[in-house]
């Protein structure tokens, strides 16, 4: 198992879903899950530490955990089959530890309200981690002034494209 921390949540342009991004803990992998936007709001609203006016579904999970007895031990991202992720929440109560089927998505909400540790099976994190490409950071500009320079290029050879000479021609 592979300890990881919750590194971000991204925002998809093209459909409604968000990516997690979870960061191996000892090394520069990454794994992105497609996420839900209800299990991303509510994720991102106890990372940045905002109570919501009432209890989410997620806080729900945690109260009826701790009034049972139990405590969330961590969560487990253990199977990926196709392009489905299968996680366990791994629940200790009166000193039996039960695993309970759950969303990666869901699992990741409760595990950041219970302050869980978060695991990924070594055959999940083989197979769909990502590692940042040395090239990238390499290429990337040194400076936000070099980078608001290659964003306005394009619009920069635009506008020197104009020919200005003839507005002045139909004002006449």
């Amino acid at each position: 198992m592979i300890e990881v921390l919750i590194d971000s949540i991204r925002m998809s342009l093209m459909s409604q879903y968000r990516v997690v991004i979870l960061k191996d803990s000892n090394s520069d992998r990454y794994l992105p899950i497609w996420i839900g936007p209800c299990e991303a709001d509510a994720i991102t609203i106890e990372l940045n530490e905002m109570p919501p006016q009432r209890p989410l579904t997620h806080d729900l999970l945690k109260a009826l955990v701790r009034e049972m007895g139990g405590r969330v031990v961590h969560i487990f991202i253990s199977e990926l089959r196709g392009d489905v992720y299968y996680a366990r929440i791994v629940v200790e109560v009166n000193g039996k530890e039960l695993e309970i089927d759950s969303r990666p998505s869901d699992a990741l909400a409760l595990a950041v309200r219970v302050k869980a540790p978060i695991f990924v099976s070594e055959s999940v994190m083989d197979r769909a981690s990502i590692e940042p490409e040395d090239d990238v950071e390499r290429s990337a500009p040194a400076s936000t002034e070099e980078v608001a320079d290659d964003r306005l290029s394009a619009f920069k050879d635009f506008v020197n494209s104009l020919d200005l000479d003839d507005l002045d021609d139909e004002e006449e």
